[in-house]
């Protein structure tokens, strides 16, 4: 007979579960239709009416079990399926992906792992919804035909552009492509071009090409800008009824020197031993109504994207500068967190309302410095009428640093890289930001109005919008605890839960140490992201009980969401809750769709993250193109069996020290040791071990930077050894030296326990600043 998919569907269909293709050639004639039934199956199977299972089994796909999820893909080609409904990855080797790309939704198989434990291994089946539509790349006309490569690496695939659709570009070109066909059973994906970018040596080109790829809203729409433009510049004597007047108060703004949006100010009093705080926030919700074409947009954007050269806004600049803005010695509209702190830094009270606020000054980091910490009298005089205060203010963010390092909130201590952008858009240099007493008072006064808004709300059981961080992922966390405990470090786990505590006293103690900044990085990834929720579980790097986003409604639209719960539910409380009020129906309106909301405006904040990081990422890039050949000091900071990586001390730039540039001996990798160890020297490349490279080439293509080893320093010997699972090894190591953290706050855009750019609350606004956020 002539063999048929038909056929062979219907035998599957008489028999039950998997079957294998010895069994199937049985049945259908034996060798002499090996080859047609081999070339039916894989038709089949890219069609999806098959699976192909381990041992050369088939199967049909209603009838095994499958998992659904996202599907991330590494530049290498192998990827991982994230399980919707939670649960372990599942490892997609590159030649079983089945045409999926980044991102996308697919239904894979998945089996126990051969490296054992509870890993499994797996094949994409089907995928089930397309993500990427459209490519940022560069656009190559080559002797078969023009292609678009895709800047991102994951999606791991070029795209052909027929003649007909290659439109203005020319050879070299960064290019947007559309999308007509993805790649199935091996033909290539092909698309049309959409946009011509430029040239990808413009560095115009460069950051709009990471506006296209992270597709993040950049251009306001004509309604938009002609509500904002509706919207007054002056505070008008209407705008004050039922506002308490905080105008007479010696109230500042503390931000970074080329600030020009400030949605938070302070001001404080001494009351005998008690501190009283005020916090006033730009009250956003009085200018932006719910639904209106301004709140859908900013809805839309969820954040404010920051770039080493420019910020793209949430909302237009009309308010983000204008009316929304706290400027100095005019009236503005704010909502205010007052609170009473005793000499331990306990909340004994707090309050919450409308009010309007005259800035007093706008006061920088660098200012408030000079003052509280150089104490230059100088300055100190020219600011005579908040001088005083701002040493009280001190004073209270000192107690306030000492009780919540107490109850466990955890400070990761790890430098912050700023790009210096010259005239021309080029990167002139990478510089350590700074960040000092003046950065953290802030973040302190931020962070008790947070949680004492959230406290607040959740104890009148009102819906609300929380932000949230779980415990951190227990098999990360068991893969860190042996990993530091080769450095001779331990912490508890109970239950495979760990409290915030331990993870802080484990920093303490690598406080100082070679491996100090690894060792950070490390816990940093064991960490799960901090999210948006409406269901309250606390923020485990916080170590508070209850958290949420208040302070920055001008950039994060979670915290204006905040804000129209918080008035809605200071108005319910003065009508006493009396049913069919307009508050309740304002409270109603407030709190609708929470869990959307906040599942949307987490997955914002993870793209805009993304976009921010491969800008900077680029401009290091950038610069080091300018070195190459030239020597520097750095850490070794990762070793794998290829090599080790070594990132640059002051620069933040890491690069490949490849193991085929080590010519002097054969090096096995000991991946416990976390070294790599020549044969016949001896010779040992650890982590935290000091390392003068030389650059030898940078690819921005690819990403890459190839170090080649000028000069090696290992970590000094004493009497203690360093210790792994496995029992004691013979490399030595130096005693640690028990230095207590300078800080209380992850300083990295987005290595941190809040799973943002760091438990601050608001990231800086132009090149130069340094970030705040909570």
């Amino acid at each position: 007979m002539n063999l048929t998919k038909k056929h062979i569907l219907a035998f599957f269909k008489q028999q039950e579960g998997a079957i294998h293709f010895d069994a199937l050639l049985r049945a259908f004639g034996g060798r002499h239709v090996k080859r047609e039934l081999k070339n039916l199956l894989e038709d089949m199977g890219e069609d999806g009416e098959v699976v192909r299972l381990k041992g050369n089994s088939y199967s049909l796909p209603g009838k095994m079990k499958t998992t659904r999820g996202r599907i991330s893909i590494h530049r290498d080609g192998y990827g991982f399926v994230t399980p919707d409904g939670g649960g372990e990855d599942i490892f997609i080797p590159s030649k079983f992906l089945k045409g999926a790309m980044h991102d996308d939704l697919v239904e894979a198989s998945s089996s126990p792992s051969r490296m054992g434990g509870n890993k499994l291994d797996g094949r994409v089946l089907t995928v089930v919804e397309r993500t990427t539509s459209r490519i940022v790349g560069r656009y190559e006309e080559t002797r078969r035909g023009a292609i678009v490569i895709p800047d991102d690496q994951r999606l791991n695939l070029v795209v052909a552009i027929p003649a007909t659709g290659r439109g203005l570009a020319q050879d070299g070109h960064q290019v947007v492509a559309e999308l007509t066909s993805y790649p199935v059973g091996g033909r290539p994906a092909e698309g049309k071009i959409a946009e011509v970018l430029g040239w990808p040596d413009d560095p115009e080109v460069e950051v709009q090409s990471v506006i296209r790829r992270f597709d993040l809203p950049h251009v306001f729409g004509p309604d938009v800008l002609a509500e904002a433009e509706k919207i007054t510049d002056t505070v008008s004597s209407g705008d004050l009824k039922g506002r308490m007047d905080l105008r007479s108060m010696p109230t500042v703004t503390i931000d970074g020197e080329t600030a020009r949006d400030f949605d938070d100010a302070v001001s404080l009093r001494r009351e005998g031993e008690h501190f009283r705080l005020w916090v006033s926030i730009a009250d956003v919700s009085s200018y932006v109504t719910k639904d209106s074409p301004l709140d859908q947009e900013a809805y839309l954007r969820g954040t404010s994207v920051y770039f080493p050269d420019r910020c793209i806004p949430m909302l237009p600049e009309r308010l983000s500068n204008g009316i929304c803005s706290l400027n100095p010695h005019v009236d503005r509209l704010t909502m205010t967190a007052e609170m009473l702190f005793d000499r331990s830094g306990t909340m004994l009270e707090s309050s919450f309302y409308t009010s309007v606020i005259q800035s007093a000054a706008r006061l920088t980091y660098t200012i408030v410095k000079q003052i509280i910490v150089d104490e230059d009298r100088e300055l100190a005089d020219k600011y005579r009428p908040v001088a005083p205060m701002l040493q009280e203010m001190k004073e209270l963010a000192l107690i306030l640093m000492a009780i919540r390092k107490k109850r466990g909130s955890i400070d990761f201590d790890l430098p912050e890289p700023e790009i210096i952008i010259g005239l021309t858009g080029l990167t002139e240099g990478i510089i350590r930001a700074e960040r000092n007493l003046a950065h953290q008072l802030i973040e302190e006064f931020m962070l008790a109005a947070n949680e004492a808004v959230a406290r607040y709300i959740s104890s009148r059981d009102i819906p609300f919008l929380y932000r949230v961080h779980e415990n951190p992922d227990p098999a990360k966390l068991q893969t860190f605890q042996e990993f530091v405990f080769g450095f001779g470090y331990e912490f508890k786990l109970v239950d495979e839960k760990v409290k915030p505590a331990e993870l802080q006293r484990l920093l303490a103690q690598a406080d100082g140490r070679p491996e100090e900044r690894m060792i950070n990085y490390s816990l940093l990834r064991c960490m799960r992201q901090a999210r948006y929720a409406a269901d309250n579980v606390g923020h485990f790097g916080l170590a508070s009980d209850c958290y949420c986003h208040f302070t920055s409604p001008i950039r994060r639209y979670p915290d204006l969401v905040v804000h129209r719960i918080l008035k809605a539910a200071l108005a319910l409380t003065a009508e006493k809750k009396q049913v069919g009020t307009r508050a309740s129906k304002q409270l109603a309106i407030a709190t609708e769709r929470l869990a959307e909301v906040a599942e949307h405006t987490s997955k914002r904040e993870r793209v805009a993250m993304e976009a921010e990081r491969d800008v900077v990422e680029m401009k290091k890039l950038q610069y080091m193109q300018q070195h190459v050949g030239e020597e520097f000091d750095g850490y070794i900071t990762g070793v794998t069996a290829f090599g080790f990586f070594v990132e640059l001390k002051e620069l933040f730039v890491e690069g490949l020290v490849h193991i085929s540039t080590l010519t002097d001996d054969l090096y096995n990798h000991a991946e416990k040791q976390h070294s790599l160890i020549g044969r016949r020297t001896g010779k040992v490349f650890r982590i935290g071990d000091e390392a003068r490279i030389t650059v030898a080439s940078v690819s921005p293509a690819t990403r890459r930077i190839e170090f080649l080893l000028a000069d090696h320093t290992a970590q000094s010997p004493d009497s203690r050894t360093v210790r792994t699972t496995a029992g004691l090894e013979e490399y030595p190591r130096i005693p640690l030296r028990g230095k207590r953290l300078t800080g209380l706050k992850p300083r990295i855009d987005v290595h941190n326990q809040d799973g943002t750019r760091s438990t601050g609350d608001r990231p800086g606004k132009r090149k130069s600043e340094p970030r705040k956020k909570r």
